[in-house]
């Protein structure tokens, strides 16, 4: 089939009709036309019609190795560095579409099953692992081009060091009987951001096992398979109007609760189940973190360069541009942009083959970006808010623009160097980025991307190749180096 356009991402989506419930309701007819679920549909359906676009083909799609089929870049296994260079490229190119707003493009799942399918060999010989299954998925899902949510994390009922479940009915997620056609699984999953809204749901385990190996499994199941539930959060969509929530209305992703009421998994969909060691290893000895955080820097870089473009609007807008410490702001998204900048071409300059011969770009610059962001991000939008003073709240709609008190709104809310119209679109731009519930949701997304700060910022600290270091200060000292 290959790689596939919007038209035909909007018609499978709404073929699949999943179970999702939103604000306590079932929801019934086409999702595509549900008010929660169009600008997010919309917005990726336009990112599968720029993988078909005749000027951008060299950039977004390439010839599969099995079919000769042309298909996603995204699923493209990188063997040297100028692959991963296009990849990087076609990434960038999905990225700059929604300004590096949308989090779950879908070439960030594509990136992590192609890692786990890479990697697939670290399963070879061991109990209840499936290698063969994880290979034949990730050719099926390439060729069809489908599209994931995912969900690794476990309901937060006790988030102490340990805590064993004890509930008659599972909570969380987990192996409950085995039969000749496959697992069931019952209890839940947390946080599939997009649940519901793609063909697939991924569902890998993250963490350690000890007392709880039947949570310990991964797999793919379509997203209307019988038993799989979503339940949506509240929306963050402020409506529908791009004038006044020109983010929200497109972008907004909706997370969701995965229930599995005694879901059949099918034995070809099973790559590994109740393996507590291969489920705390994989993850981490497998390329995942480096191809997920290679496309996540990626659309990161793109996304600040969104605020920069925003700040630099609101400070010409209103005219404060000779003011030191404004420029002093400026200068601090700046420094952020071209760090991240900095250690994503550090990481593809010193990428290196695997044992499985593909190419990794560098984990170490990946990880300390992985830990930038998430304090930068928030500092970016604080910036914003300062530059924008009390004129990010009074804001009016776009409707009001046109009623009876539009001379009045022309005469009072005109900047500096844009007429009031235009004034009052940048800064609702800079509200529903920072100050809105969508915008909330965008810091808090981004401070927790790859889990909590404090481990992502341990795992750095233990990862990093230190002995150099300390035999150059051994050395000095003419101490014995341990």
């Amino acid at each position: 089939m290959g790689a596939i356009n919007g038209n035909e991402f909007v018609n499978r989506i709404n073929k699949l009709n999943p179970e999702i419930w939103f604000d306590g309701e079932k929801i019934e007819g086409l999702i595509s036309e549900h008010h929660a679920f169009k600008g997010i549909i919309q917005s990726k359906a336009a990112l599968y019609d720029l993988q078909c676009d005749e000027k951008l083909k060299k950039e977004m799609i390439f010839p599969s190795p099995k079919t000769g089929d042309l298909i996603g870049l995204s699923y493209l296994q990188p063997k040297t560095k100028k692959d991963l260079k296009r990849r990087r490229k076609m990434m960038e190119n999905w990225a700059k579409l929604s300004c590096g707003i949308m989090g779950r493009t879908p070439d960030y799942l594509n990136s992590v099953l192609m890692s786990f399918a890479s990697c697939a060999g670290f399963l070879e010989g061991k109990e209840k692992c499936f290698p063969q299954n994880l290979q034949a998925f990730f050719e099926y899902a390439r060729e069809k081009d489908l599209s994931f949510t995912h969900t690794f994390i476990t309901p937060q009922v006790n988030r102490s060091q340990i805590y064993i479940e004890h509930s008659k009915e599972p909570i969380a997620a987990k192996v409950i009987d085995e039969n000749e056609d496959g697992i069931i699984v019952k209890g839940a999953r947390l946080l599939a951001t997009q649940g519901g809204l793609t063909d697939e749901v991924l569902v890998f385990s993250v963490g350690r096992f000890l007392f709880n190996e039947d949570e310990a499994f991964a797999f793919s199941i379509p997203s209307n398979t019988k038993g799989l539930r979503f339940i949506c959060r509240d929306t963050f969509l402020g409506g529908e109007s791009t004038f006044d929530h020109p983010l929200s209305s497109r972008y907004e992703e909706m997370d969701s609760i995965v229930v599995f009421d005694n879901v059949l998994v099918p034995w070809d969909r099973v790559f590994y189940y109740n393996n507590a060691e291969v489920a705390e290893e994989f993850v981490s000895k497998s390329s995942f973190h480096h191809y997920a955080k290679h496309q996540v820097l990626t659309r990161q870089i793109v996304k600040t360069e969104f605020l920069l473009g925003i700040a630099e609007l609101i400070v010409d807008t209103i005219n404060i541009s000779e003011y030191q410490h404004v420029q002093e702001k400026l200068s601090e998204i700046i420094v952020g942009l071209e760090t991240m900048k900095a250690l994503l071409e550090k990481a593809e300059n010193d990428a290196s083959l695997d044992e499985w011969g593909f190419m990794r770009p560098n984990i170490i610059p990946l990880k300390v970006a992985s830990n930038v962001f998430p304090k930068i991000y928030p500092r970016f939008t604080e910036i914003i808010e300062l530059l924008s003073a009390s004129g990010i709240i009074t804001l009016p709609t776009e409707k009001a623009f046109y009623s009876e008190i539009q001379e009045d709104l022309n005469q009072y809310l005109q900047g500096a160097n844009k007429p009031a119209m235009e004034r009052v679109k940048i800064f609702r731009l800079a509200w529903d980025l920072t100050m809105s519930s969508f915008g909330t949701r965008q810091t808090q997304y981004e401070r927790y991307f790859f889990g909590d700060p404090v481990r992502v910022a341990s795992d750095l600290y233990k990862s990093y190749p230190k002995d150099s270091c300390i035999n150059t200060v051994c050395r000095f000292l003419n101490l014995t180096s341990e």
